[in-house]
Order: C-alpha cells, then sequence, then structure tokens
C-alpha cells in the first residue's frame, strides 16, 4: 500500500513525468516494475539528465546490498542534495569514515548505496517511521528539478 500511496502522490505534481517500464516494453527488462520520476511538462524524456527519484523493485548487477532480490522489497531512491541527505541519515555523506550501513535495512533513511555521495537518499520498503519525510523530500526534490528546468530554459 506505502508504494501505492507514494505513486498516488508523486503523480500529483505539476508537470511530473513518470517512466514506467512494463513487461514487453521497449525498456530493459531488469526495469520492468521500476519508477522513474522527472519534472517534464513537455511529456519527453529529458536526455541531458537523471531523474530526481526512482522505486526500483529488483537488484541491478552493481546494486545488490538492498536485498530486493526478496519478496515483496523494494526501494525508494530521492536525490535531496548533499545536505538534506546527511540531515536525514544523520551524518555527512562521502567521507571516508564511518561504519557501511546495513542497506537491507526497512523504513530507514540511508545513503543510497552507489549514489549516496551525490546527495541521493535510499529507503527500503517506506513505512510509518519514514513516509511522510519521505513524501516532504519527493515534492522538494521535484521542486528543485523544476527550478534546474526552468533556469536551463531562461538560459537559452
Amino acid at each position: 500500500m506505502t508504494m501505492q500511496r507514494i505513486l498516488s502522490e508523486v503523480r500529483r505534481f505539476d508537470g511530473v513525468l513518470e517512466l514506467a517500464p512494463e513487461a514487453g516494453s521497449a525498456f530493459p527488462e531488469i526495469s520492468w516494475g521500476d519508477h522513474f520520476f522527472y519534472y517534464a511538462p513537455d511529456g519527453r524524456v529529458p536526455t541531458n539528465r537523471q531523474p530526481y527519484a526512482t522505486i526500483v523493485t529488483t537488484d541491478y548487477p552493481d546494486d545488490v546490498q538492498s536485498r530486493l532480490g526478496a519478496p515483496d522489497r523494494w526501494r525508494l531512491n530521492i536525490h535531496v542534495g548533499s545536505r538534506v541527505a546527511a540531515e536525514l541519515v544523520g551524518h555527512a555523506l562521502g567521507g571516508s569514515g564511518g561504519a557501511v550501513p546495513d542497506f537491507g535495512v526497512e523504513d530507514v533513511f540511508l545513503p543510497h548505496p552507489l549514489y549516496g555521495a551525490y546527495g541521493w537518499v535510499c529507503i527500503v520498503n517506506p513505512g510509518d517511521a519514514t513516509l511522510d519525510r519521505a513524501l516532504q523530500a519527493l515534492a522538494d526534490a521535484h521542486a528543485a528539478d523544476r527550478r534546474r528546468v526552468e533556469r536551463r530554459t531562461a538560459a537559452e
């Protein structure tokens, strides 16, 4: 139910473009069931930037630490920037010190296993402890992506 709530909320954002590859689509099979979110009011997939948030439902070859191959596991990933990421996970990201977290723990903000140093956070199976803050982080990430797009458009 939580994934549906997140999808419902994000789909209400103005100018949101959601890519949701399905079985039989032109997208790679590994991405079927995942969701990718952009600010793209023209409805076209951007070619010059990454999504601001994703939901992944399976392990990728270079990203298995969240153990998404187990039943009913999925992960929300959000680009929040380094400052907010440090607030959400409780420490600065990208440093060489500190213990490596258990990226498979559920309902906890963690640095993204691959992109944490770039201001990405993740939550495996968001729930009561993280859902409200995750929804706010998604709204903020969407607004930040919108500002970037508007700045680039104004500069053209």
